[in-house]
C-alpha cells in the first residue's frame, strides 16, 4: 500500500459504495487504481487533472472507443505512462499485480464483483490496507448516476466538482420525470439494441438495465420487456423484433477506425458517416418491416453513454425522439456544449447521436 500522507482536514472519511459496502478512506487518494478503463471518463467529469492521481486503470476504453482514449492521451500525454491491467473487455486482474502499483484506493466496477477471481482480488487486496470501492454506471445507468458521482466526489475529496455536476444533472433529470408524470399518458412501443448492426440481432436491455431503465423513466414500453428472462437484457430473435411492431427505434454503436460495422457514432465521427451508417444498418430485413424505420423514428446513439456520467445527454436525446410532444424542447446537443465547458476535462468532439 502506497505511503499516506499527512492526516488533512475531513479525513480520514467513510463511504458507502454502489455495493452498499461501507469503505474507510484513510487520507485524500494520491495513487488510485482504476478497474475499468472507460472510469476515467468519468473521473475527468469531477477532476481537473485526475492523471497524476492515477497508478494503474484497466485497458477497455482503447479497445472498445480508440478515438475517446486518443483524445484523453492528447489532452494528458502523462496517460501513456500508467499501466494498464488488462488486455480484454471483462478480464480480471490479482491482486498481487494490483499491490505492485501501490494503490491507496482501488476503484471497481459492480459488474467486475460477478468474477470469482476479482472478488478474490478485492478480499486480498483489502487484507493488506488497501481501500476498495465499487461504482456503477454502466449496469443501472438509471438509478446509479447520481449517487456514483457524488461517492466518486466523496472518495477523491472533489466534494465541490462533483455536486457542482450533480445538481447540473438532477436538474435536468427531475425536468424530464415531472413531465412524464404529469402527462399521465403511455409513451410509444420501443426497440431499443446494442450495436445494432455490428452484433447479431438483436440484444436489448431489459427495464432494469442500461437503455431500457431510460426508456421506462420515460413512460414507453420496451418491447424486450417480457421476452427475455434477465430483467439487464438478453437477445431477441429476428421474428420477434419483427412482431414487436416498435414504433421507435434506437440503437447504439461506436466509432472505430478501420471498422465500418453498426452504427458510427462517437468521438471523432463525422455526422454525415454517422447517419449514412445508420441507413445501412436499418436496410437489414428485421429493422426494415418496422413501424419505427418506415416513420423514420430511428436513431443511433453512442454505445458508451451506457457507461458515462454524462448520460443525461443521451437521456435528453431519448426525450426527444421517443416523447416530442413533451420535449420538442430539449437541447441535448447545448446540454453537451454546456458539460463541455463546465465540467469535462476533456471536452466531447464528435457526433454521438444521428437520426433518419
Amino acid at each position: 500500500m502506497a505511503a499516506q500522507p499527512a492526516s488533512a482536514p475531513g479525513w480520514p472519511r467513510q463511504v458507502t459504495d454502489m455495493l452498499g459496502r461501507v469503505v474507510t478512506i484513510p487520507a485524500p487518494p494520491r495513487a488510485v487504481l482504476l478497474g475499468e478503463g472507460f472510469q476515467v471518463l468519468n473521473l475527468a467529469m469531477i477532476h481537473p487533472d485526475p492523471v497524476p492521481i492515477l497508478v494503474g486503470m484497466g485497458g477497455e476504453l482503447k479497445r472498445i472507443d480508440p478515438f475517446s482514449d486518443v483524445a484523453y492521451r492528447r489532452r494528458f500525454p502523462a496517460l501513456d505512462r500508467v499501466p494498464e491491467l488488462t488486455v480484454a473487455v471483462g478480464q480480471g486482474f490479482s491482486a498481487e499485480r494490483a499491490l505492485a502499483l501501490r494503490p491507496d484506493l482501488v476503484i471497481l466496477s459492480t459488474w467486475q464483483n460477478n468474477a470469482e477471481d476479482m472478488r478474490r482480488t478485492v478480499a486480498l487486496l483489502e487484507a493488506t490496507g488497501v481501500p476498495v470501492m465499487f461504482t456503477d454506471i454502466f449496469q443501472q445507468p438509471g438509478r446509479n448516476t447520481l449517487p456514483t458521482i457524488r461517492l466518486l466526489g466523496a472518495a477523491l475529496g472533489q466534494d465541490e466538482q462533483a455536486g457542482a455536476y450533480a445538481r447540473f444533472y438532477e436538474e435536468r433529470r427531475e425536468r424530464i420525470l415531472r413531465r412524464v408524470a404529469e402527462s399521465g399518458k403511455p409513451g410509444p412501443r420501443v426497440l431499443f439494441t446494442a450495436f445494432a448492426g455490428r452484433w447479431p440481432c438483436c440484444w436489448s436491455p431489459g427495464n432494469a438495465g442500461g437503455g431500457g431503465e431510460f426508456v421506462e423513466l420515460l413512460g414507453a414500453q420496451n418491447v424486450a420487456e417480457g421476452l427475455i428472462s434477465n430483467p439487464r437484457g438478453g437477445t431477441l430473435a429476428a421474428e420477434q423484433v419483427i412482431l414487436s411492431a416498435a414504433e421507435v427505434f434506437v440503437g447504439t454503436g461506436i466509432y472505430a477506425p478501420g471498422d465500418t460495422s453498426g452504427i458510427q457514432v462517437g468521438t471523432g465521427a463525422p455526422a454525415e458517416g454517422a447517419k449514412a451508417s445508420l441507413e445501412t444498418v436499418l436496410r437489414a430485413p428485421e429493422l426494415a418491416a418496422l413501424p419505427a424505420v418506415k416513420a423514420r423514428r430511428a436513431h443511433g446513439l453512442w454505445n458508451p453513454f451506457n457507461s458515462a456520467a454524462i448520460n443525461i445527454v443521451s437521456l435528453e436525446a431519448l426525450a426527444r425522439w421517443i416523447r416530442p410532444e413533451l420535449f420538442s424542447d430539449l437541447d441535448p446537443a447545448a446540454t453537451l456544449a454546456e458539460i463541455n465547458a463546465r465540467f469535462a476535462a476533456v471536452p466531447y468532439e464528435g457526433t454521438y447521436w444521428t437520426s433518419l
